[in-house]
């Protein structure tokens, strides 16, 4: 066997074990913030506004985050996937908003896992 080339430890194994201690509804939560934070970079929710509109890239990430919530709202129970249900209204909300175009009701993003959004 040879012998690693210097004494620090493996990074992969550190995340690993860290990540181990994590609880579930920690991650999802986690997950579902970064989801919501970049869809509303993405509606124009942010400091530079319209600069940074791109609704087929905030398409992508509501349609995600509706559905991770929905999928995941058992296991987190009624306080966590309340907040997240909110800010996943507030980012629909904001995507018809910045569409020249919006869509049909219940064509929105997401809207297939939470219904239509007005």
């Amino acid at each position: 066997m040879s012998e690693p080339l210097n004494d620090a430890p493996d990074a992969d194994t550190d995340a690993s074990r860290d990540i181990a201690d994590v609880p579930a509804v920690e991650i999802i939560n986690t997950v579902a913030v970064h989801l919501l934070s970049a869809a509303a970079v993405k509606c124009g929710l942010s400091e530079q506004g319209e600069d940074e509109i791109d609704l087929a890239e905030a398409r992508k990430l509501i349609t995600a985050l509706a559905g991770l919530i929905t999928a995941s709202a058992p296991e987190l129970g009624d306080h966590h996937a309340r907040v997240l249900r909110d800010g996943l209204r507030s980012v629909q909300l904001a995507f018809r908003e910045a569409s020249p175009f919006p869509d049909a009701p219940g064509q929105g993003p997401g809207e297939k896992w939470t219904g239509p959004v007005s």
